[in-house]
């Protein structure tokens, strides 16, 4: 695994481009490198405004920080690791966002209780070899975060395949777009 350098990412690209934010020394903390969340937002430019996020692993908020830079409704993060919180805690006091939740709760827990609200874009980026992605996926499918058209965005440390995925999530999907980079295997898919 790369060595994670001063701790820091930057926005790739809109309102907040080249905004550098810190984060803790976290296990198991990767954040998505900036040539991955270019990519991620390459293949989604023409719909990412004005839309909602869900981001269940935030971890340094990488993601969360880009979907805001680049005209998000709202986004909603969820980081269990309190250290990891108290950062996306300081880091949204610096763009002085409206437009930002951030709960400091298991992914899983956070699922178990239905939704109100309906997701446009939910970003799954788990610890690796931990075996959370099915259970996610799983109970994304319980909890009403989730209609057809929802595009889920995952990271993983293996190559996603449609049929577990559908039966992971208990309904049809496509996969729009996957690419690996190093050991990261990246993809978006919609529902149907």
């Amino acid at each position: 695994m790369t060595p994670i350098i001063n701790n820091s990412f930057q926005v790739v690209s809109g309102k907040f481009r080249g905004r550098k934010f810190n984060f803790p020394d976290v296990p198991s903390l990767r954040p998505t490198s900036g040539k991955i969340r270019e990519t991620l937002f390459n293949w989604i430019q023409f719909e990412s405004h004005n839309k909602t996020y869900l981001d269940l692993f935030t971890g340094s908020g990488s993601l969360s920080f880009e979907a805001l830079s680049r005209g998000a409704e709202q986004v909603v993060s969820i980081e269990k690791d309190v250290n990891a919180y108290q950062s996306l805690k300081k880091n949204k006091m610096l763009l002085k966002t409206n437009k930002m939740s951030i709960f400091n709760q298991d992914a899983l827990n956070f699922l178990s209780e239905k939704s109100t609200q309906i997701f446009d874009f939910i970003f799954l980026d788990p610890p690796f070899n931990k075996n959370y992605l099915p259970k996610t996926l799983k109970a994304l499918s319980k909890g009403n975060f989730m209609t057809s058209n929802t595009k889920i965005y995952i990271e993983s440390e293996f190559k996603i395949l449609k049929n577990e995925t559908t039966e992971w999530l208990s309904t049809n999907i496509q996969i729009n777009k996957q690419k690996h980079t190093g050991q990261v295997h990246y993809c978006l898919i919609t529902l149907l």
